[in-house]
């Protein structure tokens, strides 16, 4: 019987309640009941994974990792060692989460895991981090959608009305860009509401209602959506391949790494975060055929893919274009599109490569709000937030509700956030998400030995280990840059701990006490009988 709490509040058991955990096989019961329907396959998963990892970071960052950035060295041709680095430092942690999805093969991921191995107060805190890294890098993503659709318009003002070719400030960008753009040219105008500048990132916007509409439709249409996007950005990418393969200068791979080994690795540190995605398998566990036996595969998999794919470009990309000296500002900002319109000459490659970026970014939002949604799914079932999320629809079978509110106030982070900060902060939330789910491992081998493990992380605890060594490192290596995120990840954290305590931890107590009230009261009626 559930013990009483007589008032939601701080209690004497107040450490021994938020470290409390939740046995694996409630959760498995819990996802039993009416949940989620299981419509994915291993390609489904392998197509996701891919649609994740695969976005603006193979179309806009390899250029600053290989050529260097204003406060990074580049790697040059060493790239594609950088590249290797980066993928074994995500196999650590990605052979953890296959471990974890394959033992409690449930809606949530790292937050799921979290409150089997550390408890209530520390599940909260890494679901709070999520929301950094899906919800806001969802919202960061939406923008940078819309500034690749800008740039591909403006390739057709000869064709297109000036107005959408060439479309108004304030009507493509948040608040804070078109700050920065209007103080560096005062004669673009922005309309004023009571002296407010009004901006709206209208692409932004609709790419969010669309995406969320696609989601509430079905896992399986999204997927299949995300496929169909997966394969565009393929044959792209493929296209640049075997296009620029004939304009390659052997020369341009040496010196092969002209910042050394501290290059190298500073490359590495760059391009990890092009392979931030794979995690957003786990939290769609509930909703596979076969997860003992895909999801490994499909994790394991879609890394493996990417890595050969992002080899291959950097092989291409600094053949074409000599990076251990200054690099022009087109290859920086996008150097598959650059390498094909000034160097190889080929502007409708370029366009191609354009709509390849776009393909990209669209599988990766499809992908980040269904993590996103999923994440806040599960905190429903555990009573942190209403449970009327955890309505499913009727003939989607979706949560439908959840979705649209993660739609909706994605959409208000669009109008509102600074999304230079926010999307830093989106990488620690990954980092901590990662050593979580490492330490996790580690934890329940040694709370749990007998729990069957469908997959093992092999050689642990060897593994987790460098996984929390890898991520570990990277996360402080990063808060030594001169950067505001340092300072307000923490704050991040503070203000989670504060909405547990105030409202999450007081929410947990009055649903036991419910609980243990209907108990009493079932009891009563079987004595009574």
């Amino acid at each position: 019987m559930a013990e009483k709490y007589s008032r939601a509040t701080l209690t004497r058991n107040f450490l021994k309640t938020i470290t409390r955990i939740k046995n694996p096989d409630e959760m498995l019961a819990d996802a039993g009941k009416g949940g989620l329907e299981k419509t994915l396959g291993v390609w489904d998963l392998i197509i996701l994974g891919v649609g994740a990892i695969i976005g603006s970071g193979i179309f806009a960052i390899v250029g600053i990792a290989a050529a260097g950035g204003d406060s990074s060295l580049g790697a040059g041709p060493a790239l594609m060692v950088s590249m290797v680095i980066a993928a074994i430092a995500c196999i650590f942690s990605a052979l953890c989460y296959s471990e974890f999805a394959t033992m409690i093969p449930v809606a949530g991921g790292a937050y799921t895991y979290t409150f089997a191995t550390l408890g209530e107060f520390a599940a909260w805190m890494v679901g709070w981090v999520l929301m950094l890294e899906y919800a806001i890098g969802f919202i960061a993503v939406a923008c940078a959608w819309s500034n690749h659709l800008v740039q591909f318009l403006s390739g057709f003002e000869r064709f297109l009305p000036a107005w959408l070719a060439n479309p108004p400030v304030w009507l493509v960008n948040d608040p804070f860009s078109a700050a920065k753009i209007v103080s560096a040219n005062p004669d673009i105008f922005v309309p004023k509401l009571f002296g407010v500048p009004i901006c709206i990132n209208l692409p932004a916007i609709l790419i969010v209602l669309l995406i969320t509409a696609i989601l509430v439709k079905g896992t399986k249409d999204s997927a299949k959506m995300a496929g169909i996007m997966v394969f565009v950005k393929l044959a792209v990418i493929a296209l640049f391949v075997i296009a620029g393969a004939f304009y390659v200068r052997p020369e341009n791979w040496t010196p092969f790494a002209p910042n050394g080994v501290e290059g190298i690795f500073a490359g590495a540190f760059i391009i990890f975060f092009a392979y931030i995605g794979f995690d957003a398998l786990a939290t769609a566990a509930e909703e596979c055929k076969n997860p003992q036996k895909d999801l490994p595969v499909g994790i394991i998999g879609s890394l493996i893919v990417t890595t050969i794919v992002y080899v291959l470009v950097a092989l291409i990309l600094t053949g074409m274009q000599d990076t251990s000296s200054a690099v022009p500002a087109g290859f920086l900002k996008a150097p598959m599109a650059y390498c094909m319109m000034t160097i190889a000459h080929q502007n409708w490659a370029a366009g191609l490569i354009s709509i390849g970026s776009l393909a990209g970014l669209t599988s990766v939002l499809l992908v980040l709000e269904m993590a996103a949604t999923r994440i806040l799914y599960a905190m429903s079932r555990d009573h942190f937030i209403s449970k009327r999320f955890q309505k499913i629809h009727p003939k989607f079978k979706t949560p439908a509700l959840l979705t649209w509110t993660v739609g909706l106030l994605a959409v208000v982070g669009i109008l509102t956030l600074n999304l230079d900060v926010a999307a830093e902060l989106c990488n620690y939330g990954t980092f901590t998400s990662f050593i979580i789910v490492c330490v996790a491992v580690l934890i329940l081998r040694k709370t749990d030995p007998d729990r069957p493990r469908p997959f093992k992380v092999p050689f642990s605890p060897v593994v987790p280990s460098l996984g929390i060594i890898t991520c570990g490192g990277l996360m402080v290596y990063k808060s030594m840059q001169p950067s505001s995120s340092a300072l307000l990840f923490p704050v991040w954290l503070g203000v989670g701990a504060m909405i547990y305590l105030l409202y999450g931890f007081v929410k947990n107590r009055l649903n036991e006490n419910k609980i243990h009230n209907e108990k009493v009261h079932n009891k009563r009626q079987e004595l009574l009988k």
